[in-house]
């Protein structure tokens, strides 16, 4: 075969990867991880983390099964990150006042602190990653994501 036969591609085409959901759902969840982890880096926090800490902070005692629940994540999953936050000093456990089994989780002071920070940076990012959304677009568009996992 001649170099003239090879076959190559000056411009990709996306055309039918676009007009699949998953791939512009994931596209845009890239996006805006990638955007996450930088902001957040200095705290250590990764996106999962966040979600956790983020629960606890607006549901003091809620338990680990709760947080797997609402999180779809497996228990397995969920105890290095309750460790870690435990260990970093950001959340406690403590007896659950109906369950003997349950341990209910709350931030400390620190904690409190972190997940305020965090919240507030979080929103920032998606604000301006989503700078080409009018306000009603990024609202609407919320509200069709949840319509697929909820």
């Amino acid at each position: 075969m001649s170099d003239e036969e090879v076959p190559f591609v000056e411009r990709v085409n996306t055309r039918f990867l676009e007009t699949l959901m998953g791939y512009n759902a994931r596209r845009a969840a890239l996006t805006i991880i990638g955007h996450f982890l930088e902001e957040m880096e200095p705290m250590g926090l990764r996106p999962v983390e966040f979600s956790v800490l983020s629960l606890i902070y607006r549901n003091p005692g809620i338990t680990s099964r709760q947080l797997c629940d609402v999180l779809d994540i497996l228990a397995p999953n969920l105890v290095g990150m309750v460790n870690s936050l435990a260990q970093r000093g950001w959340i406690v456990r403590h007896a659950h006042p109906h369950d003997r089994r349950a341990l209910g989780l709350t931030v400390t002071a620190l904690g409190a602190d972190i997940a305020k920070e965090s919240e507030k940076k979080a929103s920032q990012l998606e604000h301006r990653v989503t700078a080409n959304l009018a306000p009603e677009e990024r609202k609407q568009l919320i509200q069709l994501l949840k319509k697929i996992y909820q």
